[in-house]
């Protein structure tokens, strides 16, 4: 399988000055491609081939006089602008025709320099290396500094410098890997995602959900608002929004971290998971949105499905339609709907009192195939107020006994 590892990149002056020339270049020629094939679909005519459009906005518009910066850059970086073009492209009819699974995708849109995020992809051609020291050798940008968090688990043919909203850099690697089975385990686990916890167990543990965005509510406000106050075009008005992205960029490194750890301690500590197939998009649209997108749900699902291809574990998606909160885990009789605000509930049919997440995580690991207990759904009874024969206190001496009528 193929997997994606990312690090920290730290150009210095000259060598951001080149990576902006790099991101600008790869830019012009994506949107010059993408203008000639938007004009001959106006005309009626075929789509140019990426051969023709390379001729064309590549080396041919080198020697002209408003193009001729063109060569300052490696050219491998300004064909394979062309072909994210062509891969767009081709995803887009793919979805047009529901060959693509996923959902729709528009057509191409042209790049700006005021994008959020910037890219530029090396491959072998380029000659790209990692030196001896462990710097980034880029053809016409020089040894980059790269803060190595892991080692590469084998050698990788292309390299994707990316600059992000915030300003910081980024090298990015996809290699292929091997499979790394981990030993057998006996725990199998059914999870039921939500917002008041992010995650409960089909085993009855409980998950807090962090609320990263919620915390950082306040100090995102403050950036914001300086951030209003400043002139558009001025370099304070810059300066301000480099901090607003900046903070944000804070609050989803914690999120991302955060579904890092709790993905692979779930992917190692049980053979199976199981997880409901949220409709995110569909709660997004709702007076929730903001928890429902700081929770990050289809980020972490994304997580506990390729670290469980990677490992060797099982991972089993349910559909969004399977009445896992109406059904009793203990009998399996459906109960019918209810309320959010009823948390406990007591089945009709067998008496068992029941936790609501819990019961929907064990309904989620039923659903799978996979062999939980119910135990874990059950709940102890609340504190029952005493009957008022059962009441009051004996006293010796006394031939009456509090609470109870006189005999």
């Amino acid at each position: 399988m193929q997997l994606r590892y990312s690090f920290r990149l730290y150009p210095n002056g000259p060598q951001r000055a080149a990576l902006a020339q790099a991101f600008g270049c790869a830019r012009v020629v994506f949107n010059d491609a993408l203008r000639i094939r938007k004009d001959a679909h106006a005309e009626g005519k075929p789509y140019p081939k990426i051969g023709d459009l390379s001729k064309q906005v590549i080396t041919e518009a080198k020697k002209t006089p408003e193009r001729a910066w063109l060569g300052e850059v490696s050219s491998v970086i300004l064909q394979q602008s062309l072909r994210d073009l062509d891969t767009a492209y081709s995803n887009f009819f793919a979805s047009l025709k529901g060959t693509r699974k996923g959902p729709k995708i528009q057509e191409p849109r042209f790049k700006s320099r005021k994008d959020n995020r910037q890219s530029v992809r090396f491959t072998a051609n380029a000659r790209w290396s990692i030196t001896t020291g462990g710097d980034l050798r880029l053809p016409k940008i020089g040894d980059v500094w790269v803060k190595w968090s892991r080692r590469l688990p084998s050698q990788p043919s292309t390299v994707t410098v990316i600059k992000d909203a915030a300003g910081r850099f980024f090298c990015s690697f996809v290699v292929e890997i091997g499979p790394q089975h981990l030993a057998p385990v006996a725990p199998e686990v059914g999870i039921d995602l939500g917002l008041g916890h992010f995650a409960v167990l089909s085993d009855g543990t409980k998950i807090d959900s962090p609320r990263f965005l919620r915390r950082a509510e306040k100090h995102l406000k403050r950036t914001q608002q300086a951030l209003s106050r400043k002139e558009k075009g001025s370099k304070n008005r810059e300066k301000a929004r480099l901090r607003v992205a900046r903070a944000h960029a804070r609050v989803a490194d914690a999120r991302r971290e955060f579904h890092h750890q709790l993905s692979t301690k779930l992917i190692s500590e049980n053979q199976a998971v199981a997880v409901e197939d949220l409709a995110v998009k569909g709660l997004a649209r709702t007076r929730l949105a903001k928890s429902v997108h700081d929770a990050g749900w289809s980020t972490f699902v994304a997580m506990l499905e390729y670290k469980a291809a990677k490992f060797g574990r099982s991972f089993y998606r349910i559909g969004r339609f399977e009445p896992t909160s109406q059904v009793c885990s203990a009998c399996g009789v459906k109960d019918g709907p209810k309320p959010l605000h009823i948390r406990v509930w007591t089945c009709g049919a067998c008496g068992t009192l029941l936790d609501r997440d819990i019961n929907a995580a064990v309904n989620v690991a039923k659903a799978a195939g996979l062999a939980v207990s119910a135990r874990g759904a059950q709940v102890r009874p609340g504190l029952v107020p005493a009957q008022r024969v059962e009441a009051g206190t004996h006293r010796d001496g006394q031939t009456t006994v509090v609470g109870i009528p006189g005999l």
